[in-house]
């Protein structure tokens, strides 16, 4: 019997669709104001709000490999999933609670202990939460079609456009909520989206009939030292916030979490691809491997636009009157719902012609576009006026061309995994996935460090002038050095399609 469909995919798509919308508003509208919250409520430098920040992306993206691993072998997709999205709703709901904002004292920063705490309380939440829920329903997605299907990269791309459109929805709602009346309202604004995600998903997974189930029921109804395993798996999980909570309370940054988590993944991988694995199974593997390592270069510099850009945003752009910087991070879910629909057809449309570009060459298309995005914004600092803000309309310019690149490569990358991934270990390959954009997180953090503005400098005027100078010299380093990577994965590109197709 043929499942339903509505516009040529299964209509188990728009469920998930619709999960993920939500579950991205809560995300972006708290992504809006996080870099913003850190620097004007708590006053932490440039370098301290990057690093956080950096840390916090680190474990969104790092976590989700625990999360698939969990979900492949006791839980079960759906079940992980509504899991994550009870953390999601208790981490973002509580981030409304702010607390009294950070004093400066004659050069001295005094913060209030326990709601700063509180805050890391929060992240820590959401982290997790994300962990359980972000790999899996990326998965859930794809085993709605078949290896072959020609519509799994345009029903990937549909789906990115869902969470674009949460995305869009959320920074503008909850950037101008958080700017103008308080940061509780924008933070909590984003604690309802994720209420109405979970709502979403625990309504509508009987559409997605037995996809998604646990491995073995049988084994999560069984009993250690008196505790059924699947309330040992949730207990377990509430710890694990409790560690990354003090965690964020003693570590700088989280590093050294990335080479403790990934490193072992990656010599079990090694060891699994070469005693387990025929050579066909090793260089498709190998192939997803390169490109998430190019993929860590793209999302280190797409990611600044959430710290380095918006803060450049904030102090050297024209901006327009009841609009705040945190705001403008809408127009890269804006463009995205704009042209995701146009990346779509345009896949399927090359498929049938046989002349669709292989996933390499978009990932390198990906990393040039995110060059261009970076002049653009040179070229605008070459141009400011005396105020030294640049003209808003090469800010557009660079979030059109970031999201193009964007389109390239993340929709893509996720079908990319999902389809040639070994069967047994596709959960944890896509874990390694966004493993990849953990690294890329953090990384992220470190360049947006490297942007600090020095707080030594205290007329107006002359600290424009700094961070204009600042930001202009390190955009064009950035736009040269994915001008250079871009050219570098055009060349091997034959190589590595060749291990693709073998």
């Amino acid at each position: 019997m043929r499942r339903k469909e509505l516009f040529g995919h299964p209509m188990g798509l728009y469920i998930l669709f619709l999960t993920e919308m939500w579950e991205r508003f809560s995300y972006y509208g708290m992504r809006a104001l996080l870099i913003l919250y850190l620097t004007k409520h708590f006053l932490f430098s440039d370098a301290q709000a990057g690093m956080i920040y950096g840390s916090y992306v680190a474990l969104i993206y790092g976590l989700p490999l625990l999360g698939g691993i969990i979900a492949d072998r006791y839980l079960g997709m759906k079940k992980a999933i509504t899991f994550g999205a009870v953390l999601l709703v208790l981490g973002h709901i509580s981030m409304a609670f702010e607390g009294p904002g950070a004093n400066n004292f004659d050069g001295s920063i005094v913060r209030d202990r326990n709601y700063l705490n509180y805050f890391f309380l929060s992240i820590s939440l959401i982290a997790v939460g994300v962990g359980f829920l972000k790999a899996n329903i990326s998965n859930l997605v794809g085993t709605l079609y078949s290896e072959k299907d020609g519509r799994r990269d345009s029903g990937f791309t549909i789906f990115y456009m869902g969470i674009n459109l949460g995305a869009f929805v959320a920074t503008l709602l909850c950037a101008y909520l958080g700017e103008t009346y308080g940061w509780k309202y924008g933070f909590g604004a984003a604690g309802v989206g994720m209420v109405l995600g979970l709502f979403t998903f625990t309504k509508g997974t009987r559409i997605l009939s037995d996809k998604g189930n646990p491995p073995d029921p049988q084994f999560l109804e069984k009993r250690l030292l008196s505790v059924k395993v699947e309330n040992l798996i949730y207990l377990s999980s509430l710890l694990f916030v409790l560690l990354i909570w003090i965690l964020f309370q003693v570590l700088d940054n989280f590093g050294i979490l990335l080479l403790v988590v990934g490193l072992p993944v990656i010599i079990w991988l090694s060891y699994f691809l070469f005693t387990e694995c025929n050579r066909v199974e090793r260089n498709q593997t190998f192939s997803i491997l390169v490109l998430m390592a190019f993929s860590v270069f793209f999302w280190a510099l797409f990611e600044q636009a959430a710290s380095s850009i918006t803060l450049f945003t904030d102090r050297n752009v024209q901006l327009i009157d009841g609009v705040s910087a945190g705001m403008f991070q809408a127009l890269n879910p804006f463009f995205i719902v704009l042209f995701a629909p146009v990346f779509a057809y345009f896949w399927v449309y090359l498929n049938k012609k046989n002349i669709e570009p292989n996933a390499t060459i978009k990932f390198a298309i990906a990393i040039l576009f995110i060059s261009i995005g970076f002049f653009s914004l040179v070229v605008g600092s070459g141009l400011a006026g005396d105020d030294f803000r640049v003209s808003l309309i090469f800010l557009v310019v660079m979030y059109l061309f970031h999201t193009f690149g964007e389109l390239c490569l993340s929709p893509v990358g996720l079908s990319m995994v999902t389809k040639l991934s070994i069967a047994r270990i596709a959960g944890l390959m896509m874990g390694i996935w966004f493993l990849s954009s953990s690294l890329a997180g953090y990384v992220s953090g470190l360049i947006a460090g490297l942007m600090s503005i020095p707080k030594d400098i205290a007329d107006i005027q002359n600290k424009s002038a700094a961070s204009l100078k600042i930001y202009s010299s390190n955009f064009e380093t950035l736009g040269i050095l994915a001008l250079v990577v871009s050219f570098i994965l055009f060349l091997i590109s034959p190589i590595i399609s060749r291990y693709m197709k073998d």
